[in-house]
């Protein structure tokens, strides 16, 4: 029943509810709907229950947040959401992509047809959208949808930006081989390779494919990770022949299922020492091979073309450029006897010259390793480490904490040992 204006005059003074589900009567909602305040059209436009011309009404209301609300809306009628594909505002249409699409896998055949192409037509001009963050709310919630038009999911898998591509190119069931072949053919965005390689089942000619295409390193690292994918045996060998300067595959190609005795020997002769370690302890890895390996490792050692030491140089460098070389980072590696890491991150942290750093840990010192800690702004904690693992400072002579926490040595201390220690670096050897 109708209330009296003075009941509706008092609905109109009410600040808004907090919860858009507390349902709202008719009468009061055909109100609100034109209320002044937009918080109050805002309850209505959220509301389930919310009769459908209501909804249609505040689909062109003034206020985006009211429209957002219409278009998150699981009741707006089709017609409603069809005027918000094209709505001005960014955020409208992604709060709209995100209702269609979750709609999408549900449709059944029971639908009325009309609600269905309504349905559909709305998607089909959302994923054109010009907003990639539009395109992509799509192609992340239809990517396992088995009723999306072909033609629609095509659009998406060659778009230019890998964020709405990459969804549909790894998960789609309803992309066949020839249509995969045919994207690879057309020179694909960067990224979209990859994305095909990490799908289930990668076929032998879609894997020749991805090793023949262009800018194609990520993505054979991709396939060499993927268990599932086949890989011809020929294809392999091609992989590995362009592989020694290629050092981000290495891993890949080393962890790759069912590696041949031919393949691991090969491998054996470009990879880093840690993982030659992983190679020599695969699972599958028979006793000649793996004797066939240590033995190339023990000739790249002799030939100097293998560091043991190299590796961990350059992951501590990488770190640094990175801003990751933190006070953690360092603690670990020095618990683990990583010198190689702690003495080039030293040398990075503190600015001071690699030679110096050697010859300060070398010193047994417990201040002069303490020293390096502070110079370097890590925790006295780390200092600790440090002497006891790769200084090899006995125990009776470490340096403890102050306090717990606390560097026990001045500064005007500290920066002796590191002036003094520096310019011994800087004296000629004696001849």
């Amino acid at each position: 029943m109708l209330k009296s204006f003075k009941e509706l005059l008092s609905i109109l003074k009410e600040e808004p509810e907090t919860e858009d589900g507390k349902p709202i009567p008719y009468e009061e909602a055909k109100v609100l709907a034109r209320h002044n305040d937009s918080r109050q059209r805002a309850r209505v436009a959220g509301q389930a229950d919310t009769r459908p011309e209501l909804l249609y009404y505040l689909a062109e209301d003034k206020d985006a947040q009211v429209r957002r609300k219409i278009a998150a809306n699981p009741s707006t009628p089709r017609q409603a959401d069809q005027l918000l594909a094209t709505d001005v505002d960014d955020e409208v249409r992604c709060d709209l992509a995100l209702k269609i699409s979750r709609l999408i896998p549900g449709l059944s055949s029971t639908e009325k047809s009309a609600v269905q192409d309504l349905t559909f037509e709305i998607l089909n001009t959302l994923a054109q959208n010009q907003l990639p963050r539009v395109r992509q709310i799509i192609a992340e919630e239809i990517k396992h949808a088995t009723n999306v038009p072909i033609v629609l999911l095509r659009r998406l898998a060659i778009d230019l930006e890998t964020i709405v591509s990459a969804p549909i190119l790894e998960y789609s069931i309803l992309l066949s081989g020839e249509d995969l072949l045919e994207i690879i053919a057309q020179g694909p965005a960067e990224g979209a390779l990859a994305a095909i390689a990490r799908r289930k089942n990668v076929s032998e000619r879609l894997s020749d494919a991805i090793v023949d295409a262009e800018r194609n390193l990520p993505a054979v690292g991709e396939l060499l990770a993927n268990p599932s994918a086949q890989i011809r045996e020929e294809t392999l060998d091609r992989i590995i022949e362009q592989a020694p300067e290629v050092e981000p595959g290495h891993e890949p190609l080393v962890q790759r299922p069912k590696l041949s005795p031919k393949a691991m020997r090969r491998i054996a002769g470009f990879v880093s020492s840690s993982l030659l370690n992983i190679l020599v302890d695969r699972a599958d890895i028979d006793a000649e091979t793996a004797k066939v390996v240590k033995e190339s490792v023990r000739k790249r050692i002799e030939r100097g073309d293998l560091d043991p030491g190299l590796e961990a140089r350059q992951r501590a460098e990488k770190l640094f450029e990175q801003g990751k070389l933190d006070d953690e980072q360092i603690q670990k590696a020095a618990q683990q006897g990583n010198r190689e890491f702690v003495v080039t991150a030293l040398a990075l942290v503190t600015k001071q010259p690699e030679r110096a750093i050697r010859r300060l840990l070398d010193s047994k010192t417990g201040k002069a390793v303490t020293t390096l800690a502070w110079k370097g702004k890590l925790s006295m904690r780390t200092a600790i480490e440090m002497q006891r693992h790769i200084a090899r400072i006995p125990p009776h002579a470490i340096v403890n904490a102050r306090n717990g926490v606390d560097f026990p040595l001045g500064g005007d201390e500290m920066d002796w040992y590191i002036d003094y220690f520096r310019d011994l670096d800087a004296v000629p050897a004696a001849r």
